[in-house]
């Protein structure tokens, strides 16, 4: 069964969206050492997920605009049989198969609702 095990927020400015996070909620952020550009954000300890700060991407095919939102992330066993299945399902694949070294394969969809979640199928 898949089940969320990340976020991530779209943002403009990721050192302002950053900053803001830290303010209102005192979560620990900071920016990854990794290939991309991305901050990885903690959330705290005990139940609950952690998350990313990320540069906008991706475009809705109803809205033609860039991702504008909480993206949720669910695991997946393999993301190329996830993408069929929401293919299948009448979803749409908004944001390609995409590696993120290290970490795994990702992908964004769009359910029947226009909601965009991620996959991934980690590495």
């Amino acid at each position: 069964m898949g089940r969320v095990i990340h976020f991530e927020i779209h943002a403009s400015g990721l050192e302002r969206a950053s900053k803001f996070y830290t303010e209102v909620f005192g979560w620990t952020i900071h920016k990854w050492d990794g290939p991309v550009e991305y901050y990885l954000v903690g959330t705290g300890e005990g139940d609950g997920i952690d998350g990313g700060i990320l540069p906008r991407r991706g475009e809705t095919p109803e809205i033609g605009a860039p991702v504008n939102a909480f993206v949720c992330t669910v695991g997946v066993a393999s993301l190329e049989d996830a993408i069929a299945a929401v293919e299948r399902a009448g979803g749409t694949i908004v944001v390609p198969k995409n590696e993120i070294p290290g970490v795994g394969w990702l992908c964004y969809a769009n359910d029947t609702e226009g909601n965009i979640f991620g996959m991934l199928q980690a590495a």
